[in-house]
């Protein structure tokens, strides 16, 4: 008889079949809404295998949340309206990424839609019950191309440290190095981005399951993230000395691949195993107590309200997304004139970047202080996914032609009076090594920082300016002296610089 009450307040506590299926409703509604955003993290699971981890995000994070079923008993669904904000925070931030065409950030901003979501329908205590794994579903988002070039820079400088270390002479030039038995070089495969995220990955998932003290799993965390760049660096040197050993006979083909698969397992195993001895068992659930058995149950009909909020919430986004693409649409043809220029150009420009296909292109080599300048102009319109002036696939050095970049630095130059913010990057290619300075024109203005340059392309298309943009590159002969070098392309800057900013703007009114 004592027990009735109880166990009633127990059965209210729980999420009916119309509470779930409204909920469903909410979260198949932003799969619908933002299919293209979900498409394009779909399509770089199946292209790169440094991201083919995303199929199991999703059903690890509905495992988790069955493991903590219990909390549905013990906590009512109590919807959150506030949350509504937040869920409109990260549609605007999708908005400003589809404007700048930042992928990994249209990207992020839908799957917080998710928790935000989950919040506005649950509530604070049922959905701070399950952040974990509601949050767990942002390891689903394929981010990480960011650190490939400095795990790559830090590989080099650790495996070269290491092999002087051992009394090995060492010739470096960048990324390139040289040894008495043959050349290396550190590439994107072996920037170790794959086992970072990887360690990354797995790491946070067995801090949650394996400790209960926020101390331990902060530093489990931190200890995945270092121990795969450390472990990176070793390895690199492990094979290096490998085939320098073997007359380069070991370790320099699919073995070289092998060694390293091995080898991080080896380490992530040893990584776990350690961990494992500092276990804390799990907490026991309380049992439902009398203020939780007395709390107030939402009716299906609250749990419906917040969730149609929340989703013409999130439907606003695309819907703002589409008036602003068709405002800012131009199909007019872009128009390079290139006579603007001091001279005309004396051929073909002998070194050429390797970038996404522009709209159009102004191309030539040309002449200034008794040196060649190579002169490529990159105009693009009306972005989307497969056409893009800033992104991580376009690159200054063209690898079809076996041009590789040995080292980029940020420079300001003074070009009739005024800065000009540039990249400066050295290229080695078959033909010799090449001084490339490279500026992006985006709404107007010269800019070096990509992130800047997105931005700036948003604003634009956003206020209905439209996508218009340029790469300017060109390069000269490195030579055995950096500074002559600049004074070529400085000569030719001096001259051309307002010519190529008049020509840009020409096409951007036309």
């Amino acid at each position: 008889m004592n027990e009735t009450p109880a166990l009633a307040g127990a059965d209210t506590a729980r999420l009916s079949v119309p509470k779930i299926a409204v909920i469903a409703a909410a979260f198949v509604a932003l799969l619908v809404l933002y299919w293209s955003t979900a498409v394009s993290m779909v399509a770089v699971w199946n292209s790169s295998d440094t991201f083919a981890h995303g199929y199991v995000i999703a059903p690890i994070s509905l495992w988790l949340i069955w493991r903590r079923r219990e909390v549905f008993a013990r906590i009512p669904a109590a919807p959150y309206w506030p949350a509504l904000g937040m869920l409109a925070l990260c549609g605007g931030a999708w908005l400003l990424a589809r404007a700048g065409e930042v992928q990994v950030v249209m990207q992020y901003a839908f799957v917080a839609m998710f928790p935000a979501v989950a919040l506005a329908v649950l509530g604070r205590r049922l959905a701070g019950a399950l952040a974990f794994p509601l949050l767990f579903l942002l390891f689903a988002v394929p981010f990480g191309e960011a650190f490939v070039q400095p795990l790559i820079n830090f590989t080099a400088d650790f495996t070269v440290a290491a092999v002087r270390a051992t009394g090995i002479p060492v010739l470096r030039n960048g990324t390139l190095f040289e040894l008495p038995t043959g050349n290396w070089s550190v590439v994107e495969a072996c920037s170790g981005v794959r086992y970072l995220i990887s360690s990354i990955t797995l790491g946070c998932l067995y801090a949650y399951l394996s400790y209960r003290s926020i101390k331990r799993r902060v530093m489990f965390i931190a200890l995945s993230v270092v121990v795969p760049i450390i472990a990176n660096g070793l390895r690199a040197y492990m094979i290096v000395m490998i085939g320098h050993m073997s007359g380069m006979e070991l370790a320099t083909g699919v073995d070289h691949l092998i060694y390293g698969w091995l080898f991080f397992g080896l380490v992530m195993f040893i990584m776990f195993w350690i961990g494992s001895y500092w276990r804390e068992d799990e907490a026991i659930p309380a049992p439902a107590g009398a203020a939780s058995q007395a709390a107030a149950t939402p009716s299906a009909g609250s749990v419906a309200g917040v969730a149609i909020g929340a989703v013409l919430v999130a439907a606003l986004w695309p819907a703002l997304g589409a008036v602003s693409d068709k405002a800012a649409y131009n199909p007019a043809p872009v128009r390079l004139d290139g006579a603007r220029l001091a001279s005309a150009p004396a051929g073909a420009p002998a070194w050429s970047p390797e970038f996404m296909a522009p709209d159009a292109a102004l191309r030539g080599r040309y002449t200034a202080a008794g040196a060649p300048v190579h002169l490529n102009v990159l105009y693009y319109r009306n972005q989307g996914p497969d056409k893009r002036l800033i992104s991580s696939v376009n690159r200054v050095d063209k690898r079809a032609d076996n041009y590789r970049q040995t080292g980029s630095s940020g420079r300001i130059e003074t070009i009739g009076g005024k800065p000009l913010a540039l990249r400066e990057t050295r290229v080695k290619g078959p033909d010799g090594n090449y001084l490339v300075w490279h500026s992006t024109w985006v709404d107007g203005r010269f800019l070096s920082n990509d992130y800047l340059g997105k931005l700036h392309q948003a604003k634009a298309k956003l206020m209905m300016h439209g996508d218009d943009g340029a790469a300017v590159m060109l390069a000269t002969p490195l030579g055995e002296h950096p500074d002559a070098a600049r004074a070529t392309l400085r000569t030719f800057l001096e001259a051309n610089l307002a010519p190529l900013q008049a020509t840009l703007e020409a096409a951007r009114e036309h």
